[in-house]
């Protein structure tokens, strides 16, 4: 086999002259020859990769940018406004890769001033005794010289040579070290005060010039008679005053003088301060804000921890207490959330007692402000019931005991009513207890509907400048006829005392009367009811539709029970002792099976069927005396609180705990779902996942 020889080794030519020996056959090459003529081999890497010309003529762009790749692109923050988290589209892009702390002043800043300064004052200083010195030993040397010539000149009797003396004091200068001289120092002990007097700021004189007031030439002549006469005139006039006076009650003397106070503050109140009322109430809300920031603070975000160890029990938190000094002694007959605000509600006084009949008022509170009234309406008559329209919530229609109905326009701010009834429009003989509003009639006319004791069920419809009053049915007493004369029937009338709506059907709604009774009637049918219910053994305080389900409705009596009933059925599906009498009771807006009842003995109640249909999972004493009765109780629309109205003029605003706010399965089940979606949307966002720690009310 033949043998594999080993590989030659090739040369190559680096440049012209140069040599190189074969190894093999020994021979010298490039000698003599041109550099184009010698062979020339590429070198290539071996991992190269082979192009073709098309590929080699590709041109490639390349953009360099001045971000930073390993900034983060997926940073997410919560906004606060929108409520969500939202992607951070902005991000710092700068790198630092050298950072050092220097101490470099610019020459402009007045640090920089000041070192410049004290190096023009140091060399300054430098240079000046420099001079001194100098002038020392130039002083020095000329005497020196005067000596020396002094010497040359009894030197020259002793024969001595005047260059050999030179020589010999230039030789003793070199030899003798010379001694600074030394710098006298300043007396620092002896100084001098300085001071600078201020200037006084020229006095200014403003001046504004006004149009005089106009001006009228009066002339008259004065006699006797003349005198005489105008004496005579106000003797007269003062003599029918006092008849005036005598003629007048007491109680009208005192608001006549009621009435002149009021006109003359009136009077003494300037245009400007009605130019700032809105900017003192946002003050005044701020203010209040400020001060009652804890309960602000409980309001939103504070949940009782210690439900999660309650047997499925729950307790209300007292929040902010509204009351006014001008209704200190009238009970709260009326409460009800405004249906657009739902921090404004309205609040109706009055008296129970028919032996202390006063005035009413109409107050409105917001719970932005709770230490006054947004708005204040006095009335002679007591209010005893209110409503607020849901399409127009600046329309507040009250009753009056006298038997007055009348509708407040908030959007007026004078105290007069818009609208109110009379003797001969048809009012009320007894005190009226309940108004609600309903739908407009064809002809787009606003109407609501009224009950009083007086046994009158009233729809009143507010044309251009009246209120239209038609009666839709008369409660009568059932089993009450009586015989009169010439054989005819005497009926005693019915004292309605609370009614209600049907949520769905128009037309039904429920009375409930003082004898206990409650009658389902239509509006169609002014004869006869739909049905009958032998509810309870005294007055019926209130009957209230179920916003959930359609057959059901609740009723409460001073008879100290609580019943739900289904219309269909006369007899009650559920029945509550609570153990004193029960002034009102109020369906949960969030939930079916959730409603309140209050007691006079000072306590508020709070049912879920769903968790226990026996008892209450909540009665706890609101009112801080326990004289003080509740008389009324309304939930808010959205907020999880409850206001009640106690017999002194106070309002108490309560939040309930978790326990006493759980929704239905099928609500819960949506709004976790909700918040899953929701919480899987802002986790794709985020990169990870997020946990909601606290939902806010």
């Amino acid at each position: 086999m033949p043998q594999k020889q080993p590989p030659r080794r090739q040369s190559i030519s680096v440049g012209r002259g140069t040599r190189k020996r074969d190894e093999d056959s020994g021979t010298e090459v490039g000698e003599g020859t041109d550099e184009w003529a010698q062979s020339k081999a590429t070198v290539r890497p071996p991992d190269q990769l082979e192009l073709t010309d098309a590929e080699l003529k590709e041109e490639f762009t390349r953009i360099l940018t001045a971000n930073n790749p390993h900034a983060p692109q997926n940073i997410v923050r919560y906004s606060f406004k929108e409520g969500t988290y939202k992607l951070i589209g902005v991000v710092n892009q700068l790198a630092v890769h050298f950072s050092q702390v220097g101490n470099l002043i610019p020459k402009d800043s007045d640090e920089g001033r000041r070192q410049h300064y004290r190096d023009e004052l140091a060399a300054s200083s430098q240079e000046s005794t420099k001079v001194v010195i100098s002038e020392t030993e130039i002083l020095e040397e000329e005497e020196e010289l005067k000596e020396a010539e002094a010497e040359t000149e009894a030197g020259s009797q002793t024969d001595m040579p005047v260059a050999e003396v030179a020589e010999k004091v230039t030789e003793e200068e070199l030899m003798t070290p010379k001694q600074p001289k030394e710098r006298k120092l300043t007396n620092k002990f002896n100084f001098s005060e300085r001071a600078s007097q201020t200037l006084n700021n020229p006095l200014r004189d403003r001046e504004c010039q006004m149009e005089p007031p106009p001006r009228t030439n009066f002339s008259a002549t004065a006699n006797q008679w003349e005198i005489y006469d105008a004496y005579v005139e106000e003797l007269e006039k003062q003599e029918k005053t006092k008849e005036k006076e005598k003629a007048k009650t007491p109680v009208a003397k005192k608001m006549g003088k009621m009435a002149m106070r009021k006109m003359t503050s009136m009077e003494s109140q300037s245009d400007d301060i009605t130019k700032v009322t809105q900017a003192a109430k946002i003050v005044e809300r701020m203010v209040n804000q400020n001060t009652y920031d804890d309960v602000a603070q409980d309001f939103k975000y504070y949940e009782d921890a210690a439900d999660e160890y309650r047997d499925q029990e729950g307790t209300l938190l007292p929040l902010w207490k509204f009351q006014n000094d001008k209704a200190k002694r009238l009970a709260v007959t009326a409460l009800c959330w405004n249906p657009k605000y739902n921090d404004l509600f309205a609040v109706g006084h009055g008296s129970y007692d028919f032996m202390k009949q006063s005035q009413g008022l109409l107050l409105l509170y917001s719970m932005k402000n709770p230490s006054f009234p947004e708005y204040i309406f006095s009335s002679e008559s007591g209010i005893m019931c209110l409503d607020m329209h849901v399409d127009h919530p600046y329309l507040v229609v009250v009753g009056h005991y006298d038997g007055n109905v009348a509708i407040y326009n908030l959007k007026k701010p004078h105290s007069q009513p818009s609208f109110r009834s009379s003797a001969k429009s048809g009012k009320h003989s007894d005190p009226v207890w309940q108004v609600r509003w309903q739908k407009d009639d064809m002809d787009n006319n606003l109407n609501f509907f009224s009950v009083s004791s007086d046994g009158r069920i009233v729809s009143w419809t507010l044309l251009k400048s009246e209120l239209v009053h038609t009666d839709v049915i008369k409660l009568k007493a059932e089993g009450s006829t009586m015989d009169g004369l010439d054989g005819l029937q005497l009926h005693t009338m019915g004292c309605g005392t609370a009614f209600d709506f049907h949520k769905e059907i128009d037309y039904m709604f429920l009375v409930g009367t003082e004898e206990g009774k409650i009658y389902k009637c239509s509006k169609s049918y002014s004869s006869k009811f739909l049905d009958t219910y032998d509810a309870h053994n005294m007055a019926v305080d209130a009957v209230s539709w179920s916003p959930y389900h359609t057959k059901v409705f609740m009723s409460c009596s001073s008879d100290w029970t609580v019943k739900i009933w289904d219309h269909t059925i006369k007899t009650p599906m559920f029945i509550y002792d609570l153990n004193s009498a029960v002034g009102d009771v109020a369906w949960a807006p969030y939930s079916s099976t959730v409603f309140a009842a209050v007691t006079t003995n000072g306590k508020t109640h709070v049912f879920d069927l769903s968790i226990n249909k026996y008892e209450a999972i909540c009665s706890q004493p609101v009112v801080t005396k326990k004289k003080n009765k509740i008389t009324h109780v309304q939930f808010n629309p959205i907020h999880p609180i409850i206001i009640v109205g106690d017999d002194r003029g106070h309002v108490i605003c309560l939040k309930l705990s978790p326990n006493l706010r759980k929704m239905p399965k099928k609500q819960r089940e949506k709004q976790t779902q909700a918040e899953g979606e929701a919480g899987s949307m802002q986790g794709a966002r985020c990169g990870t996942r997020s946990r909601v720690s606290r939902i806010t009310p």
